[in-house]
């Protein structure tokens, strides 16, 4: 019988894709067949024909297969569906679904990896949460936890519960997001509580700042914003926020990968500024990376009107997003982005499966 490996974690946003993204990775370059499914998903993408989870989308593109909604995508749990399904629960066959993707992903691969959904508890409302799935599915268990020590043993405990209640093996415990200097430390104290659980600790992602910087797209969701130009160009990664009066008063770093986030009357002057600092340090091309423009109403067609600087956002392929935010509604949203991996953040799936090489032993689970 083909392996399963179901990824969990004990939250939302600790690194489950990351770590998801490592281990096919990593199983690959074992010579193994790897099958990819996510059984349950709440974040679908609609492509006309087929409407499938993100992540599901993401794996297709990095892994090369051909995206099967029935097979790596089979139940979506899309907007009022809850309801629906705690009015006539005996409508829906959830379980068949899922059954059969993996049934017909055994037969293609050698390991078959299930990508879980936030908490182990999600899904219980439709009676499959991660734990059910992993019963389900009759899988062994990867447990993704935030770095930390008393914080992450206390999440561990909880939310490995659920598995523990269906008698699901758990396999071993990765630990995400750990700072540098705060490495040893996890790996005495965690592992030593996993050793009295008898689960293995396989092992400990430092944080990467990297894999924290957003790109214009998803600012442009955050904002609630309007392209203005260079769309294709969505895929910038930002590294830096800065607001014009900053700017205007020189008080920002390094200047790479730039967002600036500015009133439509100056943004001529915050470029004038930019150009200037950036000449005089020698800096070939532009430092930004993407503007944020915002006013009140209905600006944008002022805007292009008196649009002085628009040679250099041409010359430099700037994206240009416009926003009726102020630059501290702005920044307050983008503040609260957790970013995510996706298809126009390629580089950080390329870094994360490098990390997980580095630090993951994943030769327990080939037992």
């Amino acid at each position: 019988m083909t392996k399963r490996i179901y990824m969990a974690a004990t939250s939302q946003h600790v690194g489950k894709t990351t770590c998801t993204l490592g281990l096919t990775a990593a199983l690959r370059r074992k010579g193994l067949r790897v099958g990819y499914c996510k059984p349950v998903g709440q974040e679908f993408v609609d492509l006309g024909d087929l409407k499938v989870d993100k992540d599901a989308l993401l794996f297709s593109t990095i892994m090369g297969f051909i995206l099967d909604a029935s097979l790596h995508s089979p139940v979506i749990v899309g907007s009022g569906l809850t309801k629906a399904y705690l009015e006539n629960p005996d409508i829906y066959q959830f379980a068949e679904r899922i059954t059969r993707a993996v049934d017909a992903l055994d037969s293609m691969h050698d390991v078959v990896v299930l990508e879980g959904t936030g908490h182990p508890g999600v899904g219980s409302v439709i009676d499959m949460s991660n734990a059910d799935v992993a019963a389900l599915t009759h899988s062994e268990v990867i447990m993704v936890a935030e770095g930390g020590i008393g914080s992450t043993i206390d999440e561990l405990n909880v939310n490995l519960a659920l598995f523990r209640e269906q008698g699901i093996p758990i396999k071993g415990v990765i630990v995400n997001k750990v700072l540098p200097a705060k490495m040893e430390q996890v790996k005495y104290y965690v592992g030593k509580k996993l050793d009295r659980y008898g689960i293995p600790m396989l092992g400990l992602l430092p944080f990467e700042k990297s894999l924290t910087f957003p790109i214009m797209e998803t600012i442009l969701q955050a904002v609630k914003g309007q392209v203005v130009f260079h769309e294709e160009r969505l895929d910038n990664r930002i590294e830096q926020i800065i607001s014009g009066a900053l700017v205007e008063r020189g008080e920002f770093g390094a200047l790479h990968n730039l967002l600036v986030i500015v009133n439509y009357r100056r943004l001529d002057h915050t470029i004038e500024i930019i150009d200037d600092i950036a000449r005089r340090q020698g800096i070939s091309g532009s430092p930004l990376a993407g503007i944020i423009i915002n006013g009140e109403g209905e600006f944008v067609p002022q805007f292009l009107d008196d649009f002085s600087c628009k040679a250099y956002v041409e010359k430099h392929h700037i994206p240009v997003i416009a926003t009726t935010l102020d630059t501290y509604g702005a920044a307050l949203k983008i503040g609260k982005l957790e970013v995510k991996i996706n298809t126009r953040s390629l580089w950080k799936a390329e870094r994360a499966i490098e990390l997980f090489a580095q630090h993951v032993d994943v030769s327990p689970l080939l037992t």
